[in-house]
């Protein structure tokens, strides 16, 4: 392989047979696909988009991109890519830190595991080799409780351990990976397919000097990082100890997005809630906060560390995030600060989505609160939520309902129209009553419901890179594309979407160009971006979700008028579907044959069978 940036090496294994093989990347797929997400689609394609989530012959891939590890600002993310047990579609997962970096220190790009053990393991990675060791005595443990154990027996330093609790272990269709930063791969129940695998961490030992990633063109390579740096550092989110998202973190949002009457409220039924301020950025910053932590090369530093000093909350955990707050907290009509640190940190203890888990307390209040089902869940009730966290990780009378994730619980009770949610997957914190862009992403996103797709909220909101009217429905089609495409890129460059915030195309492209020596222009991201788009949505084709149904949004959103400051509101999905499909050239939401011969995904004499 002749492209800087990558290791040309990864670790192939077979937990059935227990063997490890080695394998180099082939460079065209590296080239067409770029690396993290795209590549990894592209491999989970290739094993079979008909293959059972909870299965042997899913593919679960653990992937780093051409910059991971490097000087690139923001280059510490890791992507897990898989067949998700939550909504059947192709998935991909991203968690930050230092896991990422320390996997490429140590020699290896990518994590491609298969089959099922018959006893449960971890895979130790040192100095380029792997091996599985047994984790039978510690199978049980919080994600917490592993991570020690694994200081205690490799040393603190050098040391990643990215793992799965007890949620994982029980197959909970949202369960998480956990990092030793309390960093989560948490959508899509990823770890549940680790767990399935009887795979319960990756413990990698790794020093950063001598092992960062080569530039192909170093010189070049050093003038395009220093851009980058630069314009993160002039950004007005993301500037040191001075942007929103340094100074609050993620939950600089909550008071913004409620003012407009975006922020989703008691399931979705109000769009503002008048106590939202008492979860908030500002609040945690005045009151909890007591450390700012960062992941490998970042800058910005937007992980605000909270404590809880004493009660019955007592915790400290990183951090109270918008979309966390939002959903432990405004969806269940939970104002309590210190309650949602609390539940945050259970979630990251038992390896627990804190979006979807949000979901299933509020469908569960709402499906009581109409005398649907008998099993009590009050608005705001956190101890009941805190318990029926745990009854949840370990699959305990209802908590197991509530494992198979909102949608199928509803569904089980008659009333599929309490999940707020898209192919399975429950909607984030954004309602795409006030901010229609975000509802169309939504709807088209090839992992479910997600905001991280397609941000839109960064035009309709705060005006990147420039400013669109959020109640709008028309043009979101095209809007929605350029975010989708350019988020698909740097997903797969493996640079965290924050970037986005202050760097552009033309960024990504000297930093890549430099990095692996190919030239790559702005306009060759995007259309990277959008072959990797589209292969993913190639993949949801064949796996069965072919219909412009599959591309929709819960009714509420669709008929019931939003409150607050975009009163009278509603998506206007009729508009902006059709005008996305015909942006993206679909058809009624399926890639056509010509489509995927233009962007190089299929040969030309290839016959498509969906």
């Amino acid at each position: 392989m002749n492209l800087g940036g990558f290791k040309n090496k990864e670790v192939v294994v077979d937990l059935t047979s227990g063997t490890i093989d080695y394998r180099s990347i082939n460079e065209e797929d590296a080239k067409k696909y770029i690396g993290g997400r795209g590549l990894g689609v592209k491999y989970v394609l290739d094993n079979g988009p008909e293959v059972e989530p909870l299965s042997p012959e899913n593919l679960l891939c653990i992937m780093t991109g051409p910059v991971t590890g490097s000087r690139s600002s923001m280059s510490g993310r890791l992507c897990v890519v898989t067949k998700s047990p939550l909504t059947g579609t192709v998935s991909d997962s991203h968690m930050g830190g230092w896991t990422a970096a320390r996997l490429k220190w140590a020699g290896i790009d990518n994590i491609l595991v298969k089959g099922k053990s018959d006893k449960p393991v971890y895979l130790y990675i040192e100095n380029g080799n792997a091996e599985l060791r047994d984790a039978s005595n510690l199978w049980g443990t919080s994600t917490r409780a592993f991570i020690k154990a694994m200081k205690d027996e490799h040393g603190e330093q050098d040391l990643s351990v990215m793992t799965i609790g007890q949620a994982g272990e029980n197959t909970v269709r949202f369960a998480s990976f956990i990092n030793e930063h309390d960093r989560a791969a948490g959508r899509g129940g990823t770890a549940a397919v680790a767990g399935y695998k009887k795979l319960k961490a990756i413990v990698i030992k790794a020093a950063q000097k001598g092992n960062m990633p080569v530039a192909k063109l170093e010189n070049e390579y050093k003038e395009a990082n220093k851009k980058a740096v630069k314009a993160i550092l002039d950004g007005g989110l993301t500037a040191p100890n001075k942007g929103g998202l340094s100074v609050y973190g993620t939950n600089v949002l909550t008071n913004l997005i409620n003012e407009v009457g975006a922020l989703p409220t008691k399931n979705s039924q109000l769009t503002h809630w008048e106590h939202a301020e008492k979860h908030s950025g500002e609040y945690v910053n005045t009151h909890l906060r007591i450390a700012n932590n960062t992941c490998h090369a970042c800058p910005v530093g937007c992980k605000i560390e909270v404590e809880v000093k004493d009660g019955k909350y007592k915790t400290r955990v990183e951090s109270i995030e918008f979309e966390s707050a939002w959903s432990l907290g405004s969806n269940c009509l939970l104002s309590d600060a210190e309650a949602i640190s609390y539940l945050i940190d259970r979630c990251n203890e038992y390896g627990i989505d804190t979006i979807e888990l949000g979901h299933a307390f509020s469908v569960t209040m709402e499906a009581y609160e109409k005398g649907l089902i008998s099993e009590e869940l009050i608005w705001g009730d956190a101890d009941s939520m805190i318990e029926l966290t745990r009854k949840i990780a370990y699959r305990e009378g209802f908590g197991g309902v509530l494992a198979e994730g909102p949608a199928r619980a509803t569904a089980s009770w008659g009333a599929p129209e309490l999940s707020m949610s898209v192919k399975g997957q429950s909607i984030p914190a954004y309602d795409p009553r006030g901010i229609q862009g975000i509802g169309l992403g939504y709807a088209t996103s090839n992992r479910g419901a997600c905001h991280l797709r397609g941000y839109t909220v960064a035009s309709e909101i705060a005006g990147i890179p420039e400013p669109t009217d959020r109640l709008k429905p028309e043009g979101k089609g095209e809007l929605l594309k350029v975010f989708q495409d350019m988020l698909a890129f740097s997903d797969s460059m493996n640079i965290c979407k924050f970037s986005s915030f202050s760097e552009n195309a033309e960024h990504y492209a000297e930093q890549y160009s430099a990095m692996t020596g190919i030239p790559m222009t702005a306009e060759d991201v995007m259309k990277a971006g959008e072959r990797i788009y589209n292969l993913e949505r190639y993949y949801n084709n064949l796996a069965g979700f072919n219909k412009r149904e599959d591309d929709f949004l819960p009714k509420r959103f669709t008929e019931e008028p939003a409150s607050g400051n975009s009163a009278g509101s509603v998506s206007r999905m009729d508009i902006m579907l059709e005008e996305y499909y015909q942006v993206r050239g679909w058809e009624d939401g399926l890639v056509p044959e010509a489509k995927l011969r233009e962007l190089g995904i299929i040969d030309p004499e290839f016959k498509q069978t969906v």
